[in-house]
C-alpha cells in the first residue's frame, strides 16, 4: 500500500523543525552528517537508532566510518518524503543529544 508523501509545505515544516537535516538535491530525501567521540559512541547511536527503525519498519539509509554516521531519510513507498521520515527525524535528534553527538 503505497505512504503519502509530504506536500511541500509539510516538507518546509519538517526542515525548519530539524534544520540540522537537508533537502538533498533531488527534493526526495533529508540528509545528515553527524560526528560522535569515538567508534564505539557511533556504533552506540547506530545501534539505538536500529532497534527503534526495525520496531517502526521504517530503516535509514546510512554510512559509518569511525566517528562520524550520515544518514539519508527517504519513503520508497511514498517516491520521496512521508511522515515516516519527520518521526524518524525527531528520533535520530533525540539520540544523537543522548549519544553526544557533535
Amino acid at each position: 500500500m503505497p505512504v503519502p508523501s509530504l506536500c511541500d509545505d509539510d516538507r518546509d515544516a519538517l526542515l525548519s523543525a530539524h534544520p540540522l537535516w537537508r533537502l538533498r538535491g533531488d527534493g526526495k530525501a533529508i540528509e545528515r552528517t553527524l560526528k560522535f567521540a569515538d567508534f564505539n559512541a557511533a556504533f552506540g547511536f547506530m545501534t539505538r537508532v536500529a532497534l527503534h527503525a526495525d520496531k517502526v519498519d521504517h530503516h535509514p539509509e546510512w554510512c559509518n566510518v569511525y566517528n562520524r554516521v550520515e544518514i539519508t531519510l527517504t519513503t520508497h513507498d511514498a517516491g520521496g518524503l512521508s511522515a515516516r521520515d519527520a518521526q524518524m527525524a525527531a528520533f535520530i535528534d533525540a539520540a544523537a543529544i543522548a549519544g553526544g553527538a557533535g
